[in-house]
């Protein structure tokens, strides 16, 4: 058995769940989301505690049930605090700037890197070399702050790029003679 969709979620205060037939929708004080449920994974809400149990017990149907949990616990942490990626820039003269809904880029290209932010994603630019990236669905905010490093991702020999704040990158040494 998935020991990960044997866990319950404990919904927070301001945070609602609505389970229908066909998905469940997380409702909180920093917006709403949604998950469209399968037939194999049956959800209950027990007085602000939601469970969830595999509906056969077929491989597939304890595998959905585990993944289904980790999806509606990262909606339920998305709708309540939100989530967060911050991403830094390393190289000379390489800067970024937040104006609205538009991230501007300047990474030793010819030319500025204009990067349109999706709908229910910010970014901000606390410094010229910060980006922080933030939003409800944890997968959207991943996605955003991968495509905004694969404009120039760290490159191995002198770790200039876009990194992520926690990342390290191993600097390789140059060819000697």
């Amino acid at each position: 058995m998935s020991r990960v969709g044997k866990m319950p979620i404990a919904l927070p205060a301001g945070a609602e769940a609505t389970i229908s037939a066909e998905q469940i929708v997380v409702k909180g004080p920093l917006g709403t989301l949604s998950q469209i449920l399968t037939g194999q994974v049956t959800v209950e809400n027990n007085n602000g505690t939601l469970n969830f149990a595999a509906a056969n017990d077929s491989r597939e149907a304890n595998a959905m049930s585990g993944t289904l949990r980790a999806l509606v616990n990262n909606m339920v942490t998305g709708v309540t605090k939100g989530f967060e990626k911050k991403l830094t820039l390393v190289g000379v003269g390489f800067r970024a700037q937040a104006q609205g809904d538009k991230l501007n880029l300047s990474l030793g290209f010819s030319h500025p890197v204009a990067h349109q932010m999706p709908e229910g994603v910010t970014c901000a630019t606390p410094t010229q070399t910060e980006i922080l990236i933030k939003g409800i669905d944890k997968q959207r905010v991943g996605q955003v702050a991968a495509e905004v490093r694969a404009y120039r991702k760290p490159e191995p020999y002198k770790g200039k790029g876009v990194r992520y704040s926690d990342e390290v990158v191993i600097l390789k040494e140059t060819k000697k003679k």
